[in-house]
């Protein structure tokens, strides 16, 4: 099963990483599948730890894929690093072994310590919509204008039912980062 998160790791300077992730997660075994180059694969190789934190604030997702990485943190329990202070639950992991690859390396790690917060009461659609409106953000470079903006004009019919504060603060970041990603692919 394919997991939306966010990952944190720690480079070597001690700084905390953000990064939204699909991981692979089977029980207490995680599969992360960083791309190469990475800021989250340097420092699971290094560290060999990574925390995975699940949460419902869909900005947090959106933020980090337009540039915004100051969220509030809490120190980590089993490992050395940070989660998200927010988060819903997070789960500590350790690297167990790695499956190279020169695209998208797997990084297989088992969790030593599972911290729930508070309850996930499941996603609106325009939370679902802001999440998959970052997931076409971070492929922008991959799918054409005309596919991209099919798939905004769809998720926004749930997102204008649903959204709230929150919610169109992210869509607004993430609509706003394609629009000028867009224009700079199509000037090259």
């Amino acid at each position: 099963m394919i997991q939306e998160t966010i990952v944190t790791t720690q480079d070597p300077d001690g700084k905390t990483h953000i990064a939204p992730m699909g991981i692979h997660a089977a029980g207490d075994e995680f599969v992360i599948l960083p791309f190469k180059p990475s800021s989250t694969l340097d420092n699971i190789l290094n560290n060999k730890t990574a925390i995975i934190n699940y949460t419902d604030d869909v900005r947090v997702f959106a933020g980090c894929l337009t540039g915004r990485y100051d969220w509030p943190l809490k120190k980590a329990n089993k490992i050395d690093g940070y989660y998200l202070e927010d988060a819903l639950a997070h789960c500590e992991v350790t690297l167990t072994h790695v499956d190279d690859d020169a695209v998208r390396p797997k990084l297989f790690c088992k969790a030593v310590q599972r911290v729930n917060h508070s309850a996930f009461k499941g996603y609106n659609r325009a939370q679902f919509s802001v999440l998959e409106a970052a997931i076409l953000l971070s492929r922008v470079s991959r799918l054409s204008p005309a596919k991209i903006n099919a798939e905004l004009d769809y998720l926004h019919i749930g997102f204008n039912k649903t959204a709230g504060p929150r919610e169109r603060e992210a869509w607004d970041w993430v609509t706003k980062a394609i629009e000028q990603k867009t224009r700079e692919l199509q000037a090259l």
